[in-house]
């Protein structure tokens, strides 16, 4: 089966999560490795990363405190540096086969235009913040299915997140790919994904054989 499409997410897929957290470690003014731990408590227990601010800070309106950050100068901001090393030759890869590449994620919709800025080789970017619906939502992948020119089973969904990533985009009658990045997605794993791999260009390869 010819896959004409491939859509990625964004964190912990294509950027690294590490400075997110760094920067909201010294908002919050406290070390960075006890933020990290904390995300990673909260995850193994199934919750939203959101949930270690609130322990922090008790009571906390996470929403609240982000517009702070915005107001302060410190909101969202994406640098080449955030990217994994994988990303640009996996993308480009797969354009130079002909393969349509998408990016799309859970983010606000600052971070499309602070994609766009990257330069990525990349068909097109949006977030759900843009079309005011998230994973796992099968009305965000309704979106990419109806946003990338190709049937649903000739449409691929990469990220490393099992459930809001690949189990959501085999409901919805797309592929699905996992990727063992980030601390979802090395220790969850996605026994419904079409592929597991390890990194991005390891799925190119797979996906470009596959064409041929």
């Amino acid at each position: 089966m010819t896959i004409e499409a491939v859509v990625f997410d964004i964190g912990e897929t294509l950027t690294s999560d590490t400075r997110y957290w760094a920067d909201w470690a010294r908002w919050l003014d406290v070390p960075t490795h006890t933020m990290s731990a904390l995300v990673g408590h909260v995850l193994a227990r199934g919750l939203d990363n959101a949930e270690a601010i609130r322990i922090l800070r008790p009571g906390c309106d996470v929403g609240a405190e982000w517009r702070a950050r915005q107001i302060a100068g410190q909101g969202d901001h994406l640098e080449e540096n955030d990217l994994y090393p994988d990303v640009r030759p996996a993308l480009q890869q797969l354009r130079d086969a002909g393969v349509w590449v998408g990016i799309a994620g859970n983010q606000n919709a600052q971070v499309t235009d602070l994609l766009r800025g990257l330069g990525l080789p990349a068909d097109a970017i949006a977030t759900s913040g843009e079309w005011g619906v998230a994973k796992p939502s099968s009305a965000f992948f309704d979106r990419v299915a109806g946003w990338a020119p190709a049937p649903r089973h000739e449409i691929v969904y990469v990220g490393d997140h099992p459930a809001n990533d690949v189990t959501a985009a085999r409901a919805a009658s797309l592929r699905a790919a996992h990727l063992r990045r980030g601390p979802i997605g090395l220790t969850t794993p996605a026994p419904d994904a079409d592929w597991t791999v390890d990194s991005l260009t390891e799925l190119a390869d797979l996906i470009i054989r596959q064409r041929h």
